[in-house]
C-alpha cells in the first residue's frame, strides 16, 4: 500500500514508531545543475510505501530525523547518487547503510546489477520500465509515476533478506559494512584532489601541461559548486586540455582561443587566466598520468592476472576486488591504495606484492 505524504507532521508521526529498517530511494533532477535537486523520496516501512514530497516546506527536515537515526537500517540500491542528493537536501547521510547492489556483488550473485534485474533474480518478479525519464518536479505526479516510484522500494526488504543470508553464510557481512561506510565517506569528502589523472588526454601531456590541467579542473570544480552549474557548462574538457597543452601567452591570446570554442566561458576569461597561471600550493605532490608502455603493460597484466585468480577463488564478479585504476596507482607508487584498504588488502596484498616487478 502506497501513501502520499504531503505534510512533515505525517512523516513525524510515522517516525514515532521507530522501525528497525526502512527501504529508501529518490527521484532527482540534475540536468542543469551541479547539485541534484530532490524531487521525490520513496520509503518502505513495514508493509507500506511512503511517497514523500520534498517540495513541501519542512519536509526535508522531517526526513533528516529518519536518516540520522542509527538504530534504523537504511536499505538502498546503488545508492551513490541518492546519497549525494540526501546530503544536499537534508544535510545528513543515511547510516547504517545496506546497499543491495554492493551486497549482491559481494555475495557472488552478480556485479553491478540494476534493481529490476536483481529483483527478478531473487524474487522472480519482473518490474516494468516506464518512467525513468519523467519530470519528477511536476505536481501532481501521474498514477504511472507513483506506481513506478513505489516499485523502486517495494522489494528492497526481500533483496535485503536474501543477500544478508548469503553474506552471513559466507562470512562476508563485515565486507558489506566496510564497503558501505567507504561509500558514505566518499560522499562526505567528495572533492577529487587529482582530477587530471582521470582524463585520458593527460597521459599524452608533459608534466607542466598536466599541472596546468590540474589547476583548471580544480578551479572549474569550485566554480561549478558555487554557481550550481554542471562542470561542462563552466569549462569543457576539450578546451581545458587545449589550454593546458598549449597555454596562451597572455589574456588576449586566451580570448582568441576561446573564440574558437562556441561554449567557451568568455565572461570568465579573467578567472580562467588566473587559474591557468597560478600554481597550487600542493601541486608539487600531484601524481602524473603516465602513458602506457610495454614495460608497465606487462607489469599491470601480472597484477590483473593475480586479481582475476583470487576473484575466481572467492566466486566474486569481475571488478569487485580491484579496478585497473587502483592497480595502476599501486604499480606506480608501490603504496597500497586507500580505496583497497580493509578486507581487500587482506585478500590481495601478498599476492600483488609477489606479482610486482623487481
Amino acid at each position: 500500500m502506497a501513501y502520499w505524504i504531503k505534510t512533515p507532521a505525517e512523516l513525524d508521526e510515522r517516525f514515532l514508531q521507530r522501525p528497525t529498517r526502512i527501504g529508501l530511494d529518490t527521484e532527482f533532477i540534475r540536468e542543469r545543475t551541479y547539485w541534484p535537486q530532490l524531487a521525490l523520496v520513496q520509503m518502505a516501512v513495514g508493509d507500506e510505501v511512503l511517497l514523500i514530497d520534498p517540495l513541501v516546506p519542512g519536509m526535508n527536515e522531517a526526513l533528516a530525523k529518519w536518516l540520522a537515526d542509527t538504530s534504523i537500517l537504511k536499505i538502498m540500491h546503488s545508492a551513490s547518487e541518492d546519497l549525494v542528493t540526501f546530503k544536499v537536501a537534508c544535510g545528513v547521510l543515511p547510516r547504517p547503510l545496506f546497499d543491495t547492489q554492493i551486497g549482491a556483488s559481494l555475495a557472488g550473485i552478480g556485479g553491478g546489477m540494476g534493481y529490476q534485474k536483481l529483483v527478478t533474480a531473487i524474487t522472480g518478479v519482473t518490474l516494468p520500465k516506464g518512467e525513468t525519464r519523467s519530470d519528477w518536479m511536476r505536481r501532481p505526479l501521474s498514477d504511472a509515476q507513483l506506481q513506478y516510484a513505489a516499485d523502486d522500494v517495494e522489494y528492497l526488504f526481500a533483496l535485503h533478506d536474501a543477500i544478508e543470508a548469503r553474506l552471513q553464510e559466507q562470512g562476508r557481512r563485515q565486507w558489506l559494512a566496510d564497503d558501505a561506510e567507504r561509500l558514505l565517506a566518499s560522499v562526505e569528502h567528495d572533492e577529487e584532489r587529482w582530477p587530471h589523472v582521470a582524463m585520458r588526454s593527460a597521459q599524452f601531456m608533459d608534466a607542466a601541461s598536466q599541472l596546468r590541467l590540474l589547476r583548471l579542473l580544480r578551479w572549474r570544480d569550485v566554480q561549478a559548486r558555487s554557481s550550481d552549474r554542471p562542470r561542462s557548462w563552466i569549462l569543457d574538457n576539450e578546451l581545458a586540455a587545449q589550454l593546458a597543452r598549449t597555454p596562451p601567452v597572455d589574456q588576449e591570446a586566451l580570448g582568441k582561443v576561446m573564440d574558437s570554442f562556441p561554449k567557451a566561458p568568455r565572461k570568465l576569461a579573467g578567472a580562467v587566466w588566473q587559474a591557468l597561471v597560478t600554481p597550487l600550493a600542493d601541486e608539487a605532490q600531484a601524481p602524473l598520468a603516465l602513458p602506457a608502455n610495454d614495460g608497465n603493460k606487462q607489469a599491470l597484466k601480472k597484477l590483473q592476472d593475480a586479481v582475476s585468480a583470487r576473484t575466481a577463488e572467492l566466486g566474486l564478479p569481475d571488478g569487485v576486488l580491484a579496478s585497473r585504476k587502483h592497480l595502476e596507482s599501486y604499480l606506480e607508487s608501490r603504496q597500497w591504495p586507500a580505496a583497497l584498504a580493509g578486507w581487500r588488502q587482506a585478500e590481495l596484498e601478498s599476492r600483488l606484492q609477489a606479482a610486482l616487478p623487481g
